[in-house]
């Protein structure tokens, strides 16, 4: 298997968390009989979540390209 090839495991769970994001929002979706609050609270704290993995998912994306990028250049001497 070459590196393009291997799965990214992190990127996964990642994926895999967004969605539960999206599922728990569903079940946790206010009632007729919510507060006013909880709509706009439910709909920030799943948007939140979903942006903080985003965010982490690039910083993880971003430091396998510096390895690579600082093996490739190990090679090299």
């Amino acid at each position: 298997m070459t590196d393009r090839a291997q799965l990214d495991w992190k990127g996964l769970g990642y994926l895999i968390s967004i969605v539960s994001v999206f599922f728990l929002g569903a079940i946790a979706w206010p009632k007729d009989s919510s507060p006013a609050w909880y709509m706009p609270a439910l709909i920030i704290g799943m948007a939140t979540s979903v942006v903080g993995m985003g965010c982490r998912y690039k910083a993880h994306l971003d430091q396998v390209r510096e390895l690579k990028k600082t093996q490739a250049e190990a090679r090299r001497r």
